[in-house]
């Protein structure tokens, strides 16, 4: 394109008057959008009848399953949240502060469990039907995410995928535990149950601190 200047000559605008790029963000697939959807509202039931059912119940081991459910619902928002033009949230920073609340929920579950070590227990058919269910579930969404990952190299959805599988191990000890008293009426086992989730919470933290997902994005 050329520009006529006051002394008749053509001035070349080509480069000097071009508009400016502009970076292209990500584009949302309806794929990924079905999916992380999906973690939203299944983490939502999840939470909130994991924690109903921890309340009824007095257990701790349901308190840490939907406690973690509660991070893996915020960890599901984070994806969708990086699509969103001028979002002031940094995977970095939200990766961390999710991180920092893995690490205190596994500090909180020692200090209750040890407090509550002699509360009463009662079984809980809500909180067996919904670890059954997210034992079944979570694994699923986990490879869902780790693939997709895969496809658009996403470091937050492949953490989100490490989450979900996470989730799906917590449900697995919840579930045992919680089987256990309901048929043997061992009272300590619902504190055993929960404390053994500590170290998986602990080792999800730190590889959520260090931005480390399923290794498919490496």
């Amino acid at each position: 394109m050329s520009a006529t200047s006051d002394s008749g000559g053509a001035v070349d605008c080509s480069g000097s008057c071009a508009a400016p790029s502009t970076s292209v963000r990500p584009v949302l697939s309806r794929h990924l959008a079905w999916l992380q959807w999906i973690t939203l509202g299944w983490m939502t039931l999840e939470c909130a009848g994991s924690l109903f059912a921890a309340a009824r119940a007095h257990s701790v081991a349901l308190l840490t399953f939907g406690s973690d459910s509660l991070i893996e619902l915020l960890s599901a928002a984070v994806v969708l949240l990086q699509f969103l033009p001028r979002f002031p949230l940094k995977k970095t920073h939200a990766g961390r502060a999710a991180a920092v609340l893995l690490y205190a929920l596994a500090g909180a579950v020692v200090g209750i469990a040890l407090l509550t070590y002699h509360t009463p227990v009662e079984s809980s058919p809500l909180g067996i039907a919904i670890t059954a269910l997210a034992l079944v579930a979570m694994p699923v969404l986990a490879g869902l995410k780790r693939r997709q990952a895969r496809v658009l190299n996403n470091r937050a959805l492949a953490a989100d995928a490490t989450q979900s599988a996470t989730c799906a191990y917590l449900a697995g000890i919840t579930l045992a535990g919680l089987l256990t008293y309901t048929v043997w009426r061992i009272t300590w086992v619902d504190t055993v149950a929960a404390l053994a989730a500590v170290p998986i919470l602990i080792v999800e933290g730190r590889r959520t601190w260090r931005g480390q997902g399923c290794g498919c994005c490496e």
